[in-house]
């Protein structure tokens, strides 16, 4: 039965029984995919609130000095620039993918995939989501916290997009500039790279690789049937979680870098070794050979909500150490 069928209420009356359709701006804030600008928003913040309170800024006028100074500022404008910037990236990439969207079940009812909004619209917005983001750190913050936003903003859309279709490597380059937005965060602080930054930038560049290969595993019939060659698809299920395995005893000592560089104390340290630890071994449960494809699917899928929870503990972890040292 259709959600238009026709229905016969308790008193004879003929009524629609229809499914509510989203408004307009509800399908524009589809299009920036939520769950992921807020991911990237906080990752945005932990960053710039390091670099706030890190004894080696280069430009000691930004550190922090009330919620009205200049590096407060600045650390907001990055957060909110690159918030945009990853909204935008989000949108563009839901133009690109209108024609495979509706082959997968995850994607069929995005506003585009279902023809809720127009291709026109939807590319209209983007490109006002990157004016925007591009108008905010230009204004707000500094030259190459702008040119990073840039180059995350085409690398993803133009480079990443595109090469899912072709090779498995596209997730490593993908990684890339979806790692971004600590960076963007780091810079709009301190207009330097340095050692803080690219740390912060290493972690959440590691920590995508199991994330999303996890992703891969439980939607691998999706991807084969959108034709994303994803590892799952084109090395099979045992490659893809031994990758797994391998990018999370990386992020190991990788999670560790911002106190191995006097960034952060003791607390992140025995924190971050905790959570790094604990998501390797859930990691290392998925090398061994399951009795049946669903179970194999449900660790995936448990998998993958572990790195949800480990990247926010891990930047709580950051945050706390600075308050508390």
């Amino acid at each position: 039965m259709t959600a238009d069928a026709r229905h016969e209420g308790p008193a004879g009356h003929v009524r629609k029984a229809s499914r509510k359709r989203p408004s307009v701006a509800r399908d524009l804030w589809a299009l920036t995919k939520p769950g992921v600008t807020r991911m990237c928003a906080l990752t945005a913040a932990g960053a710039a609130w390091l670099a706030l309170g890190d004894p080696a800024n280069p430009h000691p006028e930004t550190a922090a000095d009330g919620w009205c100074s200049p590096g407060f500022a600045a650390g907001f404008a990055g957060v909110v620039g690159a918030s945009l910037a990853v909204a935008s990236a989000s949108a563009f990439n839901m133009f690109l993918e209108r024609a495979r969207d509706p082959l997968m079940a995850r994607t069929r009812d995005r506003p585009l995939a279902a023809g809720r909004l127009s291709a026109r619209t939807a590319l209209g917005f983007a490109a006002l989501l990157c004016a925007a983001s591009v108008s905010v750190l230009t204004v707000y913050t500094n030259p190459l916290t702008t040119l990073l936003a840039l180059w995350a903003l085409v690398g993803y859309v133009l480079v990443y997009t595109p090469l899912k279709y072709k090779t498995p490597l596209a997730l490593l380059i993908g990684a890339f500039p979806g790692a971004a937005p600590p960076l963007l965060g780091w810079t709009a602080v301190t207009g330097t790279l340095d050692p803080g930054g690219l740390a912060l930038f290493a972690i959440l560049l590691v920590w995508q690789m199991p994330h999303f290969l996890a992703i891969t595993l439980f939607r691998e019939q999706e991807y084969a049937r959108a034709g994303i060659r994803c590892v799952s698809v084109v090395r099979g299920e045992a490659n893809a979680r031994l990758q797994a395995a391998l990018w999370s005893a990386l992020l190991v000592p990788i999670s560790i870098l911002p106190s191995v560089i006097g960034l952060t104390g003791p607390f992140y340290f025995a924190v971050a070794m905790l959570l790094s630890l604990g998501f390797l071994g859930w990691a290392c449960t998925g090398l061994q050979s399951f009795d049946h494809h669903q179970t194999a699917m449900r660790w995936a899928r448990r998998f993958f909500f572990a790195s949800l929870i480990y990247l926010p503990a891990l930047i709580v972890a950051l945050v706390l150490d600075v308050v508390l040292s």
